[in-house]
């Protein structure tokens, strides 16, 4: 099967931290299911949440996965869809370019692990490689996804600019593709006001896609990360790029597109998002402008929010402003009272336990601070959970 010393000298510095015989088997095996896989495979995602990775694939090498976790029509299709790619030689290549491109491995033992993607359940992926600082993809849960047209008007690219320098200014990091366009606007006003900013790719990270912004990536990796669930050596399809945009959804705290055809790609996270329960806002566009009809189409269909100003994006995600507050009187935005008013919103009731992930602090701070706040009249509570007043 597979060698504990060798699968660690094979992963070298793919994988950081003193690691067990079965930490290090499990993250090997995770690399083979991603050479084996397509992304959001369920059939792959069931079986190692079931078994484990290292267990998993060892039934899959007996061809005995056909029990009472998949029944035997999904197993043999299973099998049939990854046989092909069982092949001699493939995961060390991968791991060569990965070792080459300096990235990292990141598998759901790792603390940097984004739990935002396990929201996916069968579909989420099984690995991550990044380039750059792993522990910035945590922070897109409280983030926002900035997506639309690559054929973006200039219209477009400036509405994508403002909102994503203005969230930046507030300490909110933007989430995008690295495509041409809208995205691409996104992350250089990122990059500009000095946040932090995410890029999901639809192939393996050891070239930039598309290649004219391999600097933007370089720029990207330098400050925040750039991430991929296909392997090093793999190409983008369309299929990946579909599967990329629920990573995008899912990392996400809300999806926003700014721009987007009738039959846009950015349509395709906008409902991975809404499947996830994650908001969703769309930027109006002139009517006549083929490049808003899929917004249009969001805020018809979808009941996406509709969004002009970059207020109405923290608003989405429930980043409140200050409250009757001011002058002297005003409360830096840094304490932690703040922090629990920001994670609240004056039309969603939310939970303490809700209201305690995106805050950052503990269910007993926040009960504390919820406690103070409603004793203000800042905020109220009813069956549903709290909001702002």
């Amino acid at each position: 099967m597979i060698d504990p010393q060798r699968a660690r000298d094979e992963l070298g510095p793919l994988v950081t931290g003193p690691l067990s015989d079965d930490g290090i088997l499990d993250r090997y095996a995770r690399v083979v299911w991603n050479s084996l896989t397509e992304p959001g495979d369920a059939a792959a995602g069931i079986l190692t949440e079931s078994l484990g990775a290292f267990e998993a694939l060892a039934r899959v090498r007996r061809g005995d996965i056909g029990d009472s976790i998949l029944d035997q029509s999904e197993a043999r299709a299973a099998l049939q869809r990854w046989e092909p790619r069982m092949r001699p030689g493939t995961v060390a290549g991968l791991l060569r370019t990965a070792r080459a491109a300096r990235l990292r491995l990141v598998t759901p033992a790792d603390e940097e692990w984004p739990d935002a993607v396990d929201d996916l359940g069968a579909h989420a992926p099984l690995a991550l490689w990044v380039r750059g600082d792993p522990r910035s993809i945590s922070a897109a849960r409280t983030g926002v996804a900035i997506v639309g047209a690559r054929a973006a008007t200039s219209y477009g690219e400036h509405v994508a600019g403002e909102f994503a320098a203005e969230l930046t200014a507030s300490g909110i990091p933007i989430v995008s593709g690295a495509a041409f366009g809208i995205d691409a606007a996104a992350h250089r006003a990122t990059l500009a006001g000095g946040g932090c900013t995410i890029a999901l790719m639809a192939g393996g990270l050891e070239r930039a896609y598309p290649q004219a912004h391999t600097e933007l990536v370089e720029r990207i990796a330098a400050t925040g990360a750039v991430v991929s669930e296909v392997a090093p050596g793999f190409a983008p399809t369309k299929w990946r790029f579909l599967q990329r945009n629920r990573l995008i959804a899912a990392l996400s705290a809300a999806t926003v597109v700014v721009e987007a055809g009738w039959r846009s790609g950015s349509l395709n996270t906008a409902h991975h998002a809404s499947a996830l329960g994650r908001a969703i806002g769309a930027v109006p566009g002139p009517v006549t402008s083929a490049a808003s009809a899929g917004c249009h189409r969001l805020l018809r269909e979808l009941e996406a929010t509709c969004v002009t100003t970059a207020a109405d994006v923290r608003e989405l995600i429930g980043w409140g402003e200050l409250m009757g507050l001011s002058g002297r009187d005003a409360e830096p935005r840094t304490t932690d009272a703040t922090r629990v008013r920001d994670a609240l919103s004056t039309r969603v009731a939310r939970t303490t336990q809700e209201i305690a992930r995106r805050s950052g602090l503990s269910t007993g701070e926040v009960q504390s601070h919820l406690g103070i706040l409603h004793l203000d009249g800042v905020v109220t509570a009813d069956a549903g959970g709290w909001r702002l007043a």
